[in-house]
């Protein structure tokens, strides 16, 4: 095993929001170099426009593929996706989108050759994505596919030390009881538990919301809770995880915030999502669970609305930087002993 520092590929997002600026202002925190060494993806003019627009200073030490083995501290590898005069402040455009795919892509080639150990990326707009050429339902599954990965994955959000996860994800309200089932349940406590392990949570501590008020009250409001979220549970803690509930989702959460559970699985998108930004929206991280390379990002948008004018706040990125690294050095450790 190596003790050396992962190495995170680093890529802006949407040149035409908030990540060129958001990675600028990364890039000046203390604590970075010492958690990963890094490698800047993309073309030089938006990383040049981020530090403009934070008003910060940036090195750009250009390196090649084959510098990256022995990369120590920052590098910046180029790309060419898409000239100056296309990038438009605080518009969704077909060119950002392009660019954010093509960095994404090298991003995740670089992964799959072993060269870095994790991915973190600055906010996407979806709508850019989609005039890019992203034809998949959003960038988890863009990826998915991207790897040829065929496994369970799934998005997962997190704050500071917890966690959460979700059954049912992009569906309407009305379609969510038909579609939560005892696998289901299953796979959404077993992403969690990988992730938190990854992130150096040796035993995670996952509680399972209900999806009926009171958790059902014994049938009263619905049978989901006893024929098939309970059963879920129970077959879980057979498999030795330290998993409970099903718990009323008007507790659980307080359950979370007192710190006794390092992950909460849900079982619709809103569940877990109202909770978790009430509770630190300028600090929430989106991790790509699942997949075999770790990558994260800032769980807001691109801000088309302050873009340009150094009003981002760094603290999300900051957030899925250092969780970044930790998983990173989990993976390449894991790389290391097999």
């Amino acid at each position: 095993m190596t003790n050396k520092k992962p190495t995170i590929a680093i890529i802006p997002g949407d040149p035409s929001g908030i990540g060129p600026e958001l990675i600028a202002k990364l890039l000046q925190e203390g604590d970075v170099a010492a958690a990963a060494n890094i490698v800047l993806v993309g073309d030089e003019h938006i990383w040049r426009q981020g530090a403009a627009q934070a008003g910060l200073p940036l090195d750009l030490r250009a390196v090649t593929e084959d510098d990256i083995a022995s990369l120590s501290g920052t590098g910046w590898l180029n790309l060419n996706t898409l000239t100056p005069d296309e990038v438009r402040i605080a518009e969704v455009t077909e060119a950002g989108g392009r660019s954010s795919l093509r960095t994404l892509d090298k991003a995740l080639d670089l992964a799959m050759a072993g060269k870095v150990d994790g991915i973190l990326f600055g906010p996407f707009n979806k709508a850019a994505l989609t005039r890019g050429g992203m034809n998949a339902e959003d960038e988890h599954r863009y990826m998915a596919r991207y790897l040829g990965f065929g496994g369970y994955h799934g998005e997962l959000n997190v704050l500071d030390d917890l966690m959460t996860t979700r059954v049912t994800s992009h569906i309407g309200l009305k379609d969510v009881a038909a579609n939560i089932s005892m696998q289901g349940v299953s796979d959404a406590i077993g992403l969690a538990e990988q992730t938190l392990k990854r992130a150096g949570v040796v035993r995670p501590r996952i509680a399972v919301a209900a999806l009926n008020p009171h958790a059902g009250d014994d049938g009263k409001f619905g049978r989901e809770e006893i024929e098939i979220i309970a059963p879920a549970v129970e077959a879980a803690r057979l498999h030795q995880k330290d998993v409970t509930g099903p718990w009323p989702s008007d507790t659980v959460f307080l359950r979370a915030r007192r710190g006794e559970v390092d992950a909460v699985v849900t079982m619709y998108h809103d569940q877990g999502q109202i909770a978790i930004k009430l509770m630190g929206f300028e600090r929430g991280v989106t991790v790509a669970g699942g997949l075999p390379v770790p990558v994260t990002t800032p769980a807001h948008g691109t801000a088309f609305d302050i873009a340009g004018q150094n009003k981002a706040n760094v603290g999300a990125t900051r957030q899925a930087f250092h969780l970044l690294a930790r998983m990173a050095a989990t993976h390449r450790s894991l790389r290391a002993d097999a």
